[in-house]
C-alpha cells in the first residue's frame, strides 16, 4: 500500500491516486485554518520552539479569506471523486468556510463529530477535556429529518492525543488522530471493502485506521518525507 506524494488542490493527484475508480467516503483531514501570528506592528512573528501548532508541516494563513479560497481549491476536486459522504476535520475558524464551500458543490450538513481532547491533569475522579477538534459530516442527499431549521446531530468521543501510541511511532505529526477517534466514523459511514479517499495523508493515521477495519484507501500527501512514511507505516497494517 503507497501513499502517492501530491497535492491535494492538483487533478492528477486524483487520477493517479485513484486510477479512474470513484470512492465512498472522503475522511480527511486538511491544514486547519491557523492565522499567521504577527507582532502590533504587523511583522510576521517567529515560530515558537517546542510548540505543537508551530512545528512543521503546519500551515499558516493570511486571514480566514485566504483558508477560504484554500478550500475552494481543494475541496470541489476531491467530491467529484467521491460518491458518498465527505467528512472534513477542521478548527472553529475553519468551520465556516469549509461548509460554505460544501454548499456551493451542493451537499448537505448532516452535523459534526466532536473529538474532546483528553489532558493529562486530573480532577478527583475527573478528567479535564482541554480543547476539541470537529469533522464535519456533508451529504449530497441530506438526511429525510434534517429539515430545514432541525438541529444538526452531533456525536463525540474523548480521548487523548496519543492513546494508542501510534503518533510517538509514526512521527508525532502534529494533526495525529488516533484509532479510537477515526473508528466511529469509518464504521458510520462506510463498510468493508468500500474505497476511503484522504488527500491530506499526514503520517497515515486516516488510511491506516480504514485499512484496519477492512476498508480500500486511496491516499496522498504533499510533504514528500510524509509521505514516504505513511507508505510504510500502510504496508505494515494488519487486516
Amino acid at each position: 500500500m503507497r501513499c502517492l506524494n501530491g497535492d491535494a488542490r492538483v487533478e492528477e493527484t486524483y487520477r493517479s491516486a485513484l486510477a479512474g475508480e470513484r470512492a465512498r467516503l472522503l475522511l480527511t483531514d486538511p491544514p486547519y485554518c491557523l492565522l499567521t501570528r504577527r507582532r502590533k506592528g504587523g511583522e510576521v512573528r517567529d515560530k515558537r520552539a517546542g510548540v505543537k501548532i508551530d512545528r512543521e508541516p503546519v500551515v499558516r494563513f493570511a486571514d480566514v479569506r485566504a483558508y477560504r479560497r484554500f478550500t475552494e481549491e481543494w475541496l470541489p476536486k476531491a467530491a467529484a471523486h467521491v460518491e458518498g459522504p465527505l467528512i472534513v476535520w477542521t478548527n472553529f475558524l475553519g468551520k465556516e468556510p469549509i461548509r460554505a464551500v460544501a454548499r456551493e458543490l451542493g451537499h448537505g450538513e448532516a452535523g459534526e463529530f466532536l473529538w474532546a481532547k483528553r489532558t493529562s491533569q486530573h480532577e478527583g475522579n475527573e478528567q479535564l477535556l482541554r480543547v476539541y477538534e470537529t469533522a464535519l459530516v456533508f451529504l449530497r442527499t441530506p438526511l429525510p429529518q434534517l429539515q430545514a431549521g432541525d438541529v444538526q446531530r452531533v456525536w463525540c468521543v474523548a480521548a487523548g492525543y496519543d492513546d494508542d501510541g501510534e503518533a510517538g511511532r509514526w512521527g508525532s505529526h502534529p494533526n495525529h488522530k488516533p484509532f479510537s477517534v477515526l473508528e466511529p466514523l469509518l464504521r458510520q459511514w462506510s463498510r468493508p471493502g468500500d474505497l476511503v479517499l484522504d488527500p491530506f495523508a499526514g503520517s497515515g493515521s486516516i488510511p491506516a485506521a480504514a485499512l484496519r477495519l477492512q476498508r480500500r484507501v486511496a491516499c496522498s500527501e504533499i510533504e514528500p518525507q510524509w509521505a514516504a512514511l505513511a507508505s510504510r507505516r500502510l504496508s505494515g497494517v494488519h487486516r
